[in-house]
């Protein structure tokens, strides 16, 4: 199974990376091929609402940024998981762009499951991030969750947080 990771965190050794590279390294061990892409430090712009991709070239988007580097890898992918740090009580806007623009894609027909990898400094904030992901992703898409996974305060970096992360990227079956 090809999985992609797109993790919008900024901080390249925060706590979602950490969880990220752990579920990663249980997906490599279990033969899956997996793509992880820090998305937070790549240029996306928003989407524009423009209608481009759905009126003059069907799937195409007018800006051309890194989008473009990511497009094929989700049209290609069997699972995408979405990882990112909670800022206000949501996921960062340089994952919630690339998000917004698979507008220009439509739903991405190989995509069969998807999971949610988030952190936090505290365990009260997910509520707004997890029922985007159920509307906007499970539910609009039309696939399977596959998992929601948080840590906050002292779980980040935890040993503990790393296992579960792992034995989930190691379970999962193509």
């Amino acid at each position: 199974m090809k999985i992609l990771v797109l993790n919008g965190s900024p901080h390249l050794n925060g706590a979602t990376s950490d969880m990220v590279n752990a579920f990663a390294k249980g997906t490599r061990e279990a033969g899956h091929e997996t793509v992880c892409m820090n998305v937070a430090h790549m240029q996306v712009r928003g989407c524009m609402a423009c209608e481009y991709c759905r009126e003059k070239e069907k799937g195409v988007c007018v800006q051309k940024d890194d989008m473009q580097k990511i497009y094929p890898e989700i049209l290609s992918s069997d699972m995408i998981v979405f990882a990112s740090p909670i800022y206000y009580f949501t996921l960062s806007a340089q994952l919630q762009a690339v998000i917004h623009r698979t507008y220009a894609v439509d739903i991405p027909a190989n995509v069969k499951k998807v999971a949610l990898i988030m952190s936090s400094g505290s365990k009260f904030v997910y509520g707004a991030a997890i029922t985007e992901y159920f509307q906007s992703i499970v539910e609009y898409w039309n696939v399977e969750n596959a998992g929601i996974f948080t840590a906050n305060g002292e779980e980040n970096k935890s040993e503990k947080k790393r296992q579960e992360l792992y034995e989930f990227g190691r379970s999962l079956k193509g």
